[in-house]
């Protein structure tokens, strides 16, 4: 029982091998690179699946009327585990190509189709067996298909993914002519503030705007442009804002996961992790290193470039990849400045800002507190359950809204024309306190629990509520203010709840894994009020270049959204199109 336990659990493992190398095709297939990936998922999911297998064998054997005396190999017994196991790999190798669909390029699309054909066959024949040998144990002919075809169905799929080989990207440098040498006239306008919030839902602030809270969300509603967009899979920080950087999405702009990971630290990078198989549990448990993305990442032009170069002074603040900080016209605090301690100014290493004369000014925000301080409100309104919210395991989100806050005051007065600060905080306490603001959908949170905990995601709304009426203050009559959601929340499922738990992570209630809608809010004399059709993340830079009366690049997978402005902006601004803004 064991045995054959053993060899189905090592097959379901090698499948999951294959779909990571399926995913990565730069990642290299030899024995030095493959050894340890297999190795690793053998330890990680084999083992698990080895366990549940023997698990389903012994309730088969407690409730059969007839006890099954199984050989070392039984072709009988391996049929339907490998039936199981098979199933499984090609389930997912399916799902994550149709999730995926926007990170992988037409090759390895076609690849990894193949591949999970293969393995889809090689379940059928191993159904066929066993249902050829219903009542009867097989002979040498069936272990030869038995063997062969589980051999092919790990073998032929490699082989079909190919050698290692790097994503087609846009070519390193301008083109020839592809940029105007000047800023177009109607470049000398306005100024343009954006608010990035990480894991905003409009689910959660329009309620709370129906019934009088969330003031400046509601001057905006009244008064603005309201607009869902949709997300990009995988649904994380630093895979969305690239692609609303550059407006490429991330088979083009390369960034296509939230981070780098080894097996042990030791292999080359992993760009993308599969989906459905709980991949991120590989680097809670050690079993794969975690490496940060930079700026050096990017292979895309991000506006901050493209405007500068067109001059249009910037100013950015905690955008995903701007560490090291980059030389641009104007300012750039990087995504990582928060997280540094005093001493760390003394000694050398990536810039953290541009230029340095800022560096002082800026480093001033890490001990400012802005009213409503954002680390008072999870940590200290009505306390944070035991073992829920932690700010000394888990500050960094909302340390970093309280340094950005200070940053949005302080360098407001540098007028850059494009100032983009981030909120990364309300992704954090949306993951932690969704249940409390909406226990309907949850069921199991208690009135006391409610009474305490309940407001606390609301009152963090009202933290970014606040933010926002700093800046409508400070618009002039040309200006425009975008706050924008890149991805929404939305509760967990009940099955997905109950997984949480078994892998250790009951405090999570909500999730962004299925790209639920972030949001595009849009105000200033110019905007077009009313609710619009739903748009894109893609749009954003493409429709940022048409504000300022730049072209856009034929290359860019978004389109200026026009209908955000009233018509007598529009009147006199065609869309212009140059062929691409390079690498």
């Amino acid at each position: 029982m064991l045995s054959n336990s053993v060899i189905a659990g090592s097959l379901a493992s090698a499948y999951l091998a294959v779909l990571v190398l399926q995913l990565n095709p730069q990642y290299p297939v030899d024995a030095g690179t493959v050894a340890p990936l297999g190795l690793m998922m053998a330890a990680a999911y084999g083992v698990n699946i080895t366990v549940f297998f023997y698990a389903l064998i012994v309730l088969r054997q407690i409730l059969a009327v007839e006890v099954l005396s199984p050989g070392w190999v039984s072709v009988r017994l391996l049929s339907w585990l490998l039936t199981m196991a098979a199933a499984g790999g090609a389930t997912v190798m399916w799902l994550n190509l149709s999730n995926f669909a926007g990170v992988l390029d037409v090759e390895t699309s076609r690849r990894m189709a193949a591949g999970a054909i293969v393995v889809t066959a090689a379940g059928v024949v191993f159904l066929m067996i066993g249902v050829a040998h219903l009542n009867r144990r097989g002979g040498r002919p069936s272990a030869t298909i038995l063997v062969l075809t589980a051999l092919m169905s790990v073998v032929m799929p490699t082989v079909l993914r190919g050698p290692a080989r790097v994503a087609p990207m846009p070519a390193r440098t301008l083109l020839p002519g592809s940029i105007t040498a000047t800023p177009s006239p109607v470049a000398n306008g306005g100024r343009l503030v954006m608010l990035m919030l990480d894991g905003a839902s409009l689910d959660v602030i329009s309620p709370a705007v129906a019934e009088g809270r969330l003031g400046n969300f509601g001057r905006i509603f009244d008064r603005g442009s309201v607009m869902h967009l949709a997300t990009l899979r995988p649904t994380q920080a630093e895979t969305v804002w690239s692609a609303v950087a550059t407006g490429r999405g991330p088979i083009h702009n390369g960034v296509r996961s939230s981070a780098l990971y080894r097996v042990l630290g030791i292999t080359p990078p992993i760009t993308l992790l599969p989906d459905y198989c709980f991949a991120q549990a590989l680097v809670r448990f050690g079993f794969l290193w975690e490496e940060p993305h930079t700026a050096e990442d990017l292979a895309a032009r991000p506006l901050w470039t493209i405007l500068g170069e067109q001059g249009v002074d910037v100013g950015i603040v905690g955008w995903p990849l701007t560490q090291p900080a980059a030389t641009v016209e104007g300012f750039l605090v990087s995504d990582a400045f928060h997280r540094l301690q005093p001493a760390a100014f003394d000694m050398d290493g990536p810039a953290t800002v541009w230029p340095p004369s800022i560096l002082e000014q800026a480093r001033a925000s890490l001990a400012a507190r802005p009213d409503p301080d954002p680390v008072a409100i999870v940590s200290v309104l009505g306390g944070p359950p035991a073992g829920d919210y932690d700010m000394a395991s888990d500050p960094d989100p909302v340390i970093a809204d309280r340094v950005h806050a200070s940053l949005l005051s302080a360098m407001e007065s540098t007028r850059a024309r494009f100032l983009a600060v981030r909120f990364p905080g309300i992704d954090a306490v949306g993951h932690y306190f969704l249940r409390y603001a909406s226990p309907q959908a949850f069921g199991d949170v208690s009135d006391e629990e409610r009474r305490r905990y309940g407001r606390i995601l609301e009152q963090y709304y009202a933290f970014l509520d606040g933010q926002i009426g700093h800046v409508l203050e400070s618009l002039g009559p040309s200006d425009v203010l975008l706050v924008v959601s890149g991805y929404g929340m939305e509760p967990l499922s009940p099955g997905k709840r109950l997984l949480e738990r078994l892998v250790g992570n009951a405090r999570i209630s909500g999730t962004h894994e299925r790209a639920p809608d972030g949001f595009l809010l849009a105000y200033g004399a110019d905007i077009q009020p009313g609710r619009l059709p739903r748009a894109s993340v893609l749009d954003l830079a493409p429709t940022i270049l048409y504000f300022f009366g730049l072209p856009v690049g034929r290359d860019m997978d978004g389109f200026a959204r026009t209908e955000l402005f009233r018509e007598s902006f529009t009147a006199e601004r065609p869309v212009t199109y140059i062929p691409s803004y390079g690498r």
